[in-house]
Parts: structure tokens; sequence; C-alpha cells
């Protein structure tokens, strides 16, 4: 990989994207944090923005603080789905394709993180692993057939966790029934994440598709509330005081690379964007290095495989 970022020495910003009349996005978990700034980011271009969340007092709410800062003339609204809950996906993917005509990005944003015991999904998953890797692979296959029509793309904001952990797929015990570590947990749903965006890559590639373009960004180190939601109470302690030092950069910079994965034009699928400074933590967007565990195509094969039986859910590839 080159050192020199492409779009040169202040990296990628918004300023680049332009009128986004006419174009959809559909992005989870806009509650707060980066999810929160790229909606506000895409409204302020023109664009039109669905937002998949769980609580519907916070979308209100949500939805009242762009309105106030944008004006009342932004298409903005959301959809109740849950990632933790399989059928919750699926009631929100039939909504989605009843109420759009058009998806020009799917932004697989919402995470939780460092949960701190064990916790199973009403599907019976690891929670992590099933909100943020089986929660996102239900949906983006429901929504696929849209996003075809449309010449879209599916963006799916992994984190620099998948690099810590144990640096593969734990096939003998996703649930973490044993050993259970809240980081490793989260590490593993993080690197299923984005070992699926170069998986589905494959597999367009080999279907002939050339119409949807995947790609795998991180944020960064951002000030987000999800740790604070999630994680234990020496992880919450630890990330607040981290929040106050210059290691952190603020949420709206830490939706930069899931932006730039959403609107950018002739961008590089193969790549994996995000902050480019020091341990890839802050400093100015463009590609970052992946390293060789997660794109080890055996174990992403058999992840695909899996995920298909697990979620009940195939791809209309």
């Amino acid at each position: 990989m080159n050192n020199k970022n492409q779009f040169g020495k202040q990296g990628w910003t918004p300023e680049r994207i332009g009128d986004l009349t006419g174009k959809t996005y559909v992005i989870t978990g806009t509650t707060s944090g980066t999810g929160f700034e790229a909606s506000r980011i895409l409204l302020s271009k023109g664009a039109k923005v669905v937002m998949l969340n769980r609580n519907a007092k916070k979308s209100d709410d949500v939805i009242a603080t762009l309105k106030e800062a944008l004006g009342n003339h932004i298409d903005v609204s959301y959809i109740l789905m849950d990632l933790a809950e399989q059928a919750s996906v699926r009631r929100a993917a039939e909504e989605v394709l009843e109420k759009v005509t058009r998806i020009d990005a799917l932004m697989c944003n919402g995470a939780i993180a460092q949960v701190p015991s064990q916790k199973l999904t009403v599907d019976g998953f690891e929670s992590q692993l099933g909100v943020n890797h089986y929660g996102h692979f239900t949906l983006q296959a429901l929504l696929f057939p849209l996003i075809e029509k449309s010449k879209g793309r599916i963006v799916t904001v992994g984190s620099m966790g998948y690099n810590l952990g144990l640096k593969t797929i734990k096939f003998d015990d996703m649930n973490w029934d044993k050993n259970y570590g809240g980081n490793d947990a989260y590490s593993q749903s993080k690197l299923a994440q984005i070992m699926t965006v170069y998986e589905l890559q494959d597999r367009l590639k080999k279907a002939g598709k050339t119409d949807v373009k995947v790609y795998a960004c991180h944020p960064g180190a951002s000030a987000t509330s999800l740790i604070k939601t999630s994680g234990s109470l020496m992880t919450r302690f630890i990330w607040q005081i981290m929040k106050l030092s210059p290691m952190v950069q603020s949420a709206e910079k830490g939706a930069y690379p899931e932006l730039m994965c959403a609107t950018e034009p002739n961008l590089d699928p193969a790549g994996f964007y995000g902050p480019t400074g020091r341990n890839y933590w802050t400093g100015p967007v463009g590609e970052c290095k992946l390293e060789p565990h997660a794109q080890d195509k055996a174990v992403a094969t058999k992840l695909w495989a899996i995920s298909e039986e697990q979620t009940g859910q195939k791809f209309q590839l």
C-alpha cells in the first residue's frame, strides 16, 4: 500500500460530497455517534435518509434535532429495527422495500461493543456476533435486490478491533460458552463483518454482478456512546479518560470513512478505509492496511456458509 493518501495531506473530507438530491441512504444505528453524524452530513447535502433504530423515542428526538439544525424540509424518517432480533430485521427490511424505491447505499453502522458478560440474543447467538454480524448479514441479503436495482453500495463499518483477540473465527465455540471475554467476542464479531465484505465481493465477481459495490471501513477511535452503552464499568471509566486525550477524535470525524465509502466515486472496493494516523486511531481518512487474517479465504467461505445456515438467509446472487 502506498503511504501517500490518495486524497492529499488532509485526507478525505465531506467537502468532496456533491449534491445528493434524489439519492437515498439507509443507515443502521443513528440515534448517536457516527450514525447520527453521517445522517446529518448526508441530509445537509440533500439526500434522503432512512434510519433503522431500535428506540422510537430516541429516533423521534434525533429527527427533531436534525430538523432544527437543517430545516423542516429535510427528508428523514426511521423504521424500528433491533439488530439483535432476526424477526425484527426481517420486518424492517420489508418496510424499507415498501417505503423506498432506491437504495444508493446501505450503511451498516449500528453495533454493540465490549459486552462484559456473555449474553445471548433471542435467536441464541452471542450478543455481539448476533447484532454486529448476523443482524447485518440478514439485512444486506434482504435489501440486496433493491440495492442491485439501484446500482448502489453496501458499506460495513468494521473496527480496528478485528485485529485483536484470536484473529480468526472460533468455529468450535462461536458463542464463547467457554472463556467468554467481552473484547474477544467483540473482535470476532468485527472480524466476521469485515471478512463478509470481501467474501461478498468475490461472490459478486463470480456471479458477474458489477453494479453493486461493497466496502469495509472503520471509524478509528471516536468519541461515541458505544462503549458507554455496553462496556463494563472499568472499560467505560478508561474510555471516559481517553476521550479527553488527543488519541480520540470526534464522532463527526469517525463518520468520515463510512461517508466516503457511501459517496466517493471510483473508490477501490479492495481497500480498507479509515483514519490513517498512529494505530489508525485518528488522522486523515484514507486507505489503511488490512491484515492478512481478515482475508483468509477458507475461513471466510466457512463463515459465509455458517451465516446462511444460522440466519436462514441467502443472498440472491
